[in-house]
């Protein structure tokens, strides 16, 4: 089975959406795949500009390997202020 990771991830959503921004927790193989499942998320409908520093702050997130790689690939849970 692929190895897979828990991603800690502080990211911004313009508002009306979030008013300062969020933090998203996203089980993963890599980061391409976070940032895909991120980027597919309901809160960025029509907020495509604000996905230009998501990458940077992914690399930046604090990522754990999970011992059980059975773990669906999901965004586990998301905070927006």
């Amino acid at each position: 089975m692929e190895k897979k990771f828990f991603y800690v991830v502080d990211h911004a959503i313009p508002f009306p959406i979030s008013e300062y921004g969020g933090v998203w927790n996203v089980i993963a193989s890599n980061d391409d795949e976070c940032f895909d499942l991120i980027s597919n998320d309901s809160a960025y409908d029509g907020y495509d500009d604000c996905l230009s520093n998501l990458r940077s702050n992914i690399i930046k997130a604090s990522v754990f390997e999970l011992a059980y790689d059975s773990q669906e690939s999901r965004i586990v849970t998301s905070f927006l202020t």
